[in-house]
């Protein structure tokens, strides 16, 4: 077997790791591709080093660009390894234009897709990610989701449970991993010589950086937390933004906010794992906070890890100035508050999804499930039901009684779950689908 990772970004680079680690532990042959969508000093070889990776085996260099015309370019060039390679299964994560080319690529030359981190929704299509990520999903063959949310999110849009696999999220392997090599070698906390509590503030996305309201608002909020240390690793780009609005002479000036340069994976691991709380309008940053027991506000108004907010470990404020000091001054000011935030479950798992995707894989490729190939069979189908179950009887017992038929959500009252072999049916409702196979 053999099994080809695609990855284009450092967040992916960091979350596949743990998986390349299981892979290289069952001696499974895989090749790893670097599109470059990210391409600086980090993204170069040193960070592979850093991470105690081997270097890619193919580097596409596609640098930035269009949309576009950088999905474009990578398609291309990722069609060309996989034909010459010929892997058995591809392998993408979470939302990049990366994952975009190489989910589209692979899927056309008829070469399993197995999208981790599937599932993921905000429902916000200004987003660039929420269409990479549902077009991922159209194109998948297996689905290693996060949560049952994630899940059931994949169910609702008509993709069969049996394809579905909620491993818990890759980001816990990796703060796991990653913090154990970090906490070697790093002196940031010496380098920032900070004292007291620490809030890291991180900001990227357009639509708060490029909105000069919204940047105001949070700024103001940032200047009037006078008790609380800021530490505020600033893109050149966003340093721009802040300058051209006025406001980085305030920042620069205010004694608890200090402003740095990026700063590197493993040191950054280490400032989030010290901090106190953690401010973002990062996507991953959320995973990686409730990961580490760190409270974190969101500087968004709408989440595709919205079980991060309904653990209790994190509170989506936009970017509004009340909001922002309300939330803060509240948990803040109250141990109690603080502590249930901090102790809230992570649902993302154990530190075994690694483990579960590459079991998922070696079980689909035992079965035949890797194979895609056009159908033998008329299949027609028979329709839906909702049906009410009042005997013991699990998911996987029901579908072994009821050949052709395939539970696809159970209700429970009014509760959707996710129909995992092993959940027992009695006194619950199943929607199933039903076809007949000539």
């Amino acid at each position: 077997m053999k099994i080809a990772i695609i990855i284009g970004t450092r967040p992916e680079i960091i979350k596949m790791a743990p998986v390349i680690d299981e892979i290289e532990k069952r001696g499974i042959e895989y090749i790893l591709i670097h599109t470059g969508q990210h391409y600086d000093h980090e993204m170069s070889h040193q960070f592979f080093i850093d991470l105690e990776l081997k270097k890619p085996d193919f580097n596409i260099g596609v640098g930035s660009g269009s949309h576009g015309k950088q999905t474009a370019t990578m398609m291309e060039k990722i069609e060309d390894v996989l034909v010459a390679e010929k892997p058995d299964i591809v392998l993408v994560q979470g939302d990049t234009n990366a994952v975009l080319a190489g989910a589209l690529a692979a899927s056309k030359l008829h070469i399993a897709v197995g999208h981790v981190e599937a599932g993921l929704r905000s429902y916000d299509k200004t987003m660039p990610e929420e269409i990479n990520r549902q077009v991922a999903d159209v194109t998948s063959n297996l689905y290693f989701v996060p949560t049952e949310e994630s899940a059931l999110n994949l169910i609702f849009e008509g993709l069969d449970p049996h394809e579905i696999f909620v491993t818990g999220n890759t980001v816990v392997d990796a703060c796991i991993r990653n913090l154990k090599i970090a906490q070697k070698s790093s002196t940031v906390l010496s380098d920032i010589d900070v004292q007291g509590d620490i809030l890291t503030l991180t900001m990227h996305r357009a639509e708060n950086v490029d909105d000069p309201k919204r940047l105001q608002e949070v700024m103001d909020a940032l200047l009037e937390l006078e008790n609380i240390n800021v530490v505020f690793p600033v893109h050149p780009r966003t340093v721009k933004t802040l300058k051209k609005f006025g406001i980085y002479e305030k920042l620069e000036n205010a004694p608890h906010v200090l402003m740095t340069k990026p700063i590197g994976y493993l040191d950054f691991l280490v400032l989030l794992s010290n901090s106190r709380f953690i401010m973002t309008d990062s996507g991953g940053l959320q995973e990686e906070a409730i990961t580490l027991n760190v409270p974190c506000l969101t500087l968004r108004y709408n989440t595709e890890r919205p079980e991060t907010v309904t653990a209790g470990g994190n509170i989506l404020v936009g970017s509004s100035k009340d909001k922002i000091l309300e939330n803060l001054r509240r948990i803040a000011g109250d141990e109690s508050a603080y502590q249930e935030m901090s102790d809230a479950a992570n649902p993302y798992g154990d530190g075994k999804a690694s483990e579960k995707i590459l079991n998922a894989i070696l079980d689909a490729s035992s079965s035949g499930k890797l194979q895609i190939t056009a159908p033998e069979h008329i299949m027609s189908h028979a329709g839906r039901e909702l049906l009410q179950i009042n005997e013991e009887m699990s998911v996987s017992e029901f579908e072994d009684k009821n050949k052709g038929s395939t539970i696809n959500i159970v209700f429970n009252g009014t509760e959707a779950q996710f129909p995992v072999p092993d959940l027992d049916l009695k006194d619950k409702q199943v929607l199933v689908n039903r076809f007949d196979i000539n």
